[in-house]
């Protein structure tokens, strides 16, 4: 089963957050775009384990989330990553307590690392993807300032959930498969 470890968001700001992009695909030639249901704040990617594991995982982001306090975060503006001819990923940047961030998604990754779980070898970037292979019609600066102009609400950072990835039909459908309550 395809996994990965992620904090979910609250269906008011992902209505927020399909606005911007159903602006933002208005003014492209091509890309996919994300599904409502599957934006989120991704902490660490498992890729395929076997079922027997989610227990020590669960466990494992117990032990971490409830020796964390909740802490907040926000939108603060559009970046990508590059492609070839194209934006290959399409993502909002994130503001507000990254100091808190950065530690529970290290924590996470330590604690899995003694599961078996490789630790990351790139420097963590805190990003929403929003879509990939985005190829707009207009400068990205001008993108960028447009994305500016929305005010999302503020990221209530309150569970870390573990997410089954699967394709169901043309679409990738993410379903949480564990919570765990931050203090």
């Amino acid at each position: 089963m395809r996994t990965f470890i992620a904090v979910d968001f609250s269906m008011g700001l992902k209505k927020e957050i399909l606005k911007l992009q159903t602006q933002l695909r208005s003014l492209t030639s091509s890309g996919r775009w994300k599904y409502i249901d599957n934006f989120h704040l991704t902490l660490k990617f498992l890729g395929e384990i076997e079922k027997s594991k989610v227990l020590d995982i669960s466990e494992g982001l117990y032990e971490v989330c409830t020796n964390t306090r909740r802490f907040c975060l926000n939108i603060d503006g559009l970046s990508f990553f590059p492609g070839n001819k194209c934006l290959r990923v399409l993502w909002l940047k994130l503001a507000g307590d990254l100091e808190s961030l950065n530690k529970l998604q290290s924590e996470i990754d330590m604690k899995l690392e003694k599961l078996g779980f490789e630790r990351e070898k790139r420097r963590y970037v805190p990003h929403v993807t929003i879509a990939q292979d985005v190829v707009f019609n207009m400068d990205f600066e001008e993108i960028k300032q447009l994305a500016a102009s929305y005010r999302f609400p503020t990221i209530e950072v309150q569970s870390v959930s573990l997410f089954k990835s699967e394709q169901i039909g043309p679409k990738r459908v993410y379903t949480p498969i564990a919570e765990h309550k931050l203090l």
